[in-house]
């Protein structure tokens, strides 16, 4: 709860991150922000894609079905315990009241997308990053230096994160840092 929160501020963290806490008990939000500021409050929230997508449906592209999945405004649910329960509360929805309940940064992690290098889900970004006011950091995805700029830029996000792309080495945090830059996105100048 809250006294976790002041333990973990008083240990040195600027933020606390909190997912399925907020889920079970939104009061959290509320008397977090209320206590510490809503800068320090950020809402975690681990998305599954509950409609169709047309990348993943299985269906032959030339055929009609096409169409109508296009035409279906994707919804995505949100997921507790790391991942592994489903709780049929809509992902954009959630995050709009725990904005409201004082969260302050929201960092939304693409359960479809995450350790894919395939992509962000830009969507999923773009219609959080628009139904909300605060920082939205993109999680679940990166794969190439494009990833990036699309998902900070079409995808609206104030900051993306990645960790596979880190790891096995593909490509460093100063490559990433020039390409946006090249690409006209505003980045910290430290190791560049």
């Amino acid at each position: 709860g809250v006294e976790d929160m002041r333990r973990i501020l008083l240990a040195g963290a600027d933020k606390v991150s909190v997912n399925s806490a907020a889920v079970r008990n939104p009061e959290i939000l509320s008397a977090g922000a209320e206590r510490f500021g809503s800068q320090c409050v950020v809402l975690a929230v681990d998305a599954r894609r509950v409609t169709p997508h047309p990348s993943t449906s299985g269906f032959d592209f030339a055929k009609p079905p096409l169409r109508v999945l296009q035409q279906i405004e994707p919804k995505w649910e949100v997921y507790v315990n790391g991942g592994r329960t489903p709780t049929g509360l809509d992902a954009v929805a959630w995050i709009v009241r725990a904005v409201e309940l004082g969260a302050g940064e929201i960092l939304l992690t693409s359960m479809d997308a995450d350790g894919t290098l395939a992509g962000y889900d830009v969507a999923l970004t773009r219609a959080v990053a628009e139904a909300v006011n605060v920082p939205v950091i993109a999680s679940g995805g990166a794969g190439t230096l494009e990833h990036f700029a699309e998902v900070l830029t079409v995808g609206r996000a104030d900051a993306a994160l990645a960790a596979s792309l880190f790891h096995d080495e593909k490509v460093t945090i100063g490559e990433v840092k020039r390409f946006l830059l090249g690409k006209g996105v505003e980045v910290r100048p430290v190791g560049i």
